[in-house]
């Protein structure tokens, strides 16, 4: 009586259900181990509340009247919310059209020209070899450290001798490129364009400035975005500078919105209103750029 011994082709035959089984567990296993738990999900809606009940509490008041503050906290909104922004948008001291394009203006002019020189900045450290470049580069990052405020009395100075003060030109100039602008550009560029692409475009007769449009503008959209919703959101919200070199004739938003608490008697449910007719372009830039805000980010972390 002879044994009989499987061959090899039974055996492989026999395997191949337990194979797939062991890999359908295991992908089962991974898509289930890499799902966001309840730690995640409450995380995500403590941040998510403390970020919109500031908002909505300035609401709240906004919408009231000046006895909203002096009672229990109203989780309702009135009906006064047109009323105070009317108040607020026809008030003679605040001039609040002019503040608003002022705002515009500037944070648009600002933000453009920080985009620009960063790049430019950053793709020169990031791909461009010469003397003094990491040196320079260490300088650079460095002037971050110091405070704004060291250079205000020589910056008034300057633009009172120049007869600059209050002129929308004294908060434009001084902001026109920004030390994070260009680290921000230069670690992404040294990332995300490879020297193989350029050594290619330098090879088929490609200037710098060539390559630079060609291919580093090209790769460097995604960050460029993000750096300019940044600097932008930065620019309107800046205070320090355009109150101490602007007037009251020619004020920024943020600056115009000061003057309502400058009366003895300080009306919150007006300065709330103002606050959020301040806070309504940013949201408006946020929804239509939010495309191009959440891709830039996922761009940057699949480079990371």
């Amino acid at each position: 009586m002879s044994i009989g011994y499987p061959t090899p082709l039974a055996v492989v035959e026999e395997n191949i259900p337990n194979r797939k089984a062991r890999k359908r567990g295991s992908r089962t296993t991974r898509i289930r181990g890499s799902r966001p738990g309840f730690w995640a999900y409450g995380t995500l809606v403590v941040i998510i509340i403390s970020a919109v009940f500031p908002l909505y509490w300035s609401f709240i008041i906004g919408s009231g009247d000046s006895s909203t503050l002096r009672g229990p906290f109203p989780w309702v909104p009135a009906g006064n919310f047109f009323d105070n922004a009317a108040a607020v948008v026809n008030n003679p001291a605040v001039n609040f059209w002019t503040a608003l394009w002022n705002s515009i203006y500037s944070s648009f002019l600002i933000a453009a020209a920080v985009v620009i020189t960063s790049t430019l900045a950053g793709w020169a450290f990031a791909k461009l070899k010469f003397l003094g470049g990491p040196a320079l580069l260490v300088f650079v990052v460095a002037t971050m450290a110091v405070p704004q405020q060291l250079g205000v009395v020589p910056l008034y100075i300057l633009f009172s001798e120049l007869g600059w003060t209050g002129q929308i030109g004294a908060i434009i100039i001084p902001a026109l490129t920004s030390a994070f602008g260009v680290f921000w550009m230069t670690q992404y560029l040294r990332q995300a364009v490879p020297d193989e692409l350029i050594e290619a475009a330098r090879m088929d007769g490609a200037s710098m400035i060539r390559t630079f449009w060609t291919v580093g503008v090209t790769a460097a959209r995604p960050a460029a975005a993000m750096l300019f919703l940044f600097t932008f959101v930065g620019a309107w919200n800046n205070f320090f500078w355009p109150f101490i070199v602007l007037d009251r004739q020619n004020p920024t938003l943020p600056v115009a919105l000061s003057l309502l608490q400058s009366n003895y008697f300080v009306d919150y449910s007006i300065v709330l209103a103002g606050v959020i007719l301040a806070t309504i372009p940013l949201l408006m830039l946020f929804i239509f750029a939010g495309k191009q805000l959440v891709s830039g980010i996922m761009a940057g972390a699949v480079k990371g």
